[in-house]
């Protein structure tokens, strides 16, 4: 039961259609340059035009100004972000939970593609039997610091005002703690999927 605000990020929970999640992700390269902004286990990713992975910077709650990546063109995000490893000054390999801010070399990002996989989030306020089938999107842009650099995840959660108009996610379920309701939580924990178009798979327009 979640009677206080404590948001993830997004967690795979299983796929479109009940089939359990396997455990299944991509690699990516994140600039080896040297990327300027934390990414944060359940954080939400593209590729750019360059090739790297980048953090998505718009909420999604529309397609337009909010869309994803959030430049303003709806190309979509790739997936979730849940780790990364990459070789340190020391010449040692790192085994990270979240990709620390300008490091630099060969980074692989390990991110969840599937566009299919079911993703369990947390609304920054209440979600009744109401908003299942609605839409919804991130309550606040993702940046820098909507993650934890002590434990390494995202802290980026739901908006609890959820819409029928196009956005980011959809809500296909509420998630299973045994022996309680999440129906109606202060901060609900809900099942999403990414909805046609603010997936990159599911959009036919190119980075």
């Amino acid at each position: 039961m979640a009677s206080t605000a404590s948001p993830y990020g997004l967690r795979a929970v299983n796929e479109l259609g009940g089939l359990p999640y396997a455990g299944s992700t991509r690699t990516f390269l994140i600039d080896p340059a040297g990327y300027n902004t934390n990414i944060f286990n359940g954080s939400v990713v593209y590729v750019n035009s360059s090739g790297y992975i980048n953090i998505v910077t718009g909420t999604g709650a529309d397609g337009t100004t909010n869309s994803f990546p959030g430049s303003g063109t709806l190309t979509g995000a790739v997936g979730v972000f849940v780790g990364c490893s990459y070789v340190n000054a020391q010449g040692q390999q790192i085994w990270s939970q979240y990709y620390p801010a300008n490091t630099t070399g060969v980074v692989q990002a390990i991110v969840v593609d599937d566009p299919n996989v079911v993703f369990q989030a947390q609304l920054d306020g209440t979600g009744a039997q109401t908003v299942l089938g609605t839409n919804t999107f991130f309550a606040a842009a993702q940046s820098t610091s909507t993650g934890s650099t002590t434990t390494g995840n995202s802290t980026s959660a739901l908006d609890a005002t959820v819409v029928t108009t196009t956005a980011a996610f959809r809500i296909v379920g509420f998630a299973n703690v045994p022996g309680f309701s999440q129906v109606g939580d202060a901060y609900t924990d809900v099942l999403v999927k990414f909805n046609p178009g603010y997936h990159s798979y599911t959009n036919a327009v190119g980075v």
